[in-house]
């Protein structure tokens, strides 16, 4: 893991992937890196023009269900039901209080509860990346893998499972993103334990990217009319994208990745640097909060967990 960069990726040759928020930031640096290395790419976001040349664009409101269904049959369809991997990137960072078209807290439904939506709709082309003989995900290669990615903020305000949505608690930007980021890692862990005990292919792996130069901070900030703040701060505290979506990266590619594992950078303080293990905060690795997440996430999307047991 030394040291690990984009070209190690090696050959993605007839390996499909999707990328969710592959317009901007992460997401795009992810879908551009994944593309060089030979892979079919595609890529979400709410105007999918934007997306790079050469990804396939998918339309995805991850705040919205109906679109997050449409976006998974299309999937789905498009790839004759077999994904190799599927990179839940897109997010939003400490925005004002907005209520979603579902009834829910804009975070917490963006980062967690439309990707966990989607991770179970599209369960069925990842077993198919792992039963095709034609794909990277055949029985002899690569196992089809899950990546989600969370933040180092998941150590923030913790998880208050019943009240997701903050209508019984005052509501606070920052809190509200450290949940969803921590509801990703508790997800994150409770699908790996359930394709285990399954016997199933597909892994799920989590990664951060430390403290890096994309414009969710500057998102976050210009929802405050602070937005001429976003830019010198990131240049004061944050690594280039290019080293940022490494971790990322690594979980979806790298031979060495087990399910379960958790990368990040591996300077000090896990804020910049080349990926390599990374710490879950004790709630993090809360099995019984993961369970009962898991089972609040299926009640308020309606989506049926997969895998089930």
């Amino acid at each position: 893991m030394s040291r690990w960069t984009a070209p190690d990726t090696g050959s993605l040759d007839g390996r499909t992937v999707l990328v969710t928020g592959a317009t901007s930031g992460l997401g795009r640096a992810a879908a551009e890196a994944l593309l060089r290395a030979g892979a079919r790419v595609l890529g979400t976001g709410r105007d999918p023009s934007r997306v790079p040349a050469g990804v396939e664009p998918v339309a995805l409101d991850l705040a919205d269900l109906d679109s997050v269904r449409r976006a998974a049959a299309e999937v789905r369809e498009r790839t004759d039901d077999t994904l190799d991997v599927l990179m839940n990137n897109a997010g939003v960072m400490g925005v004002p209080p907005e209520i979603t078209v579902d009834g829910f807290e804009r975070q917490i439904a963006t980062n967690h509860l439309g990707h966990a939506a989607l991770t179970w709709l599209l369960m069925p082309a990842l077993r198919g990346a792992a039963c095709s003989a034609g794909s990277g995900g055949s029985r002899n290669g690569p196992a089809p893998r899950i990546v989600v990615v969370s933040s180092l903020a998941h150590r923030g305000g913790g998880l208050d499972v019943d009240d997701l949505h903050f209508r019984r608690r005052a509501y606070r930007p920052a809190v509200a993103y450290s949940q969803s980021k921590l509801a990703n890692l508790l997800f994150a862990a409770e699908l790996e334990r359930r394709l285990r005990s399954q016997g199933e292919r597909p892994i799920a792996v989590a990664a951060h990217p430390g403290v890096t130069d994309t414009d969710l901070l500057g998102a976050s900030l210009r929802a405050r009319g602070l937005g001429g703040l976003a830019r010198p701060i990131n240049l004061l505290t944050t690594q280039k994208v290019g080293t940022g979506v490494l971790p990322q990266l690594y979980a979806a590619t790298a031979a060495s990745v087990r399910g379960g594992e958790y990368i990040g950078p591996r300077g000090l303080g896990e804020l910049v640097g080349y990926p390599g293990p990374a710490r879950r905060s004790a709630a993090a690795r809360d099995p019984g909060l993961a369970r009962r997440l898991w089972d609040v996430t299926a009640a308020e999307t309606g989506v049926a967990p997969d895998p089930g047991a």
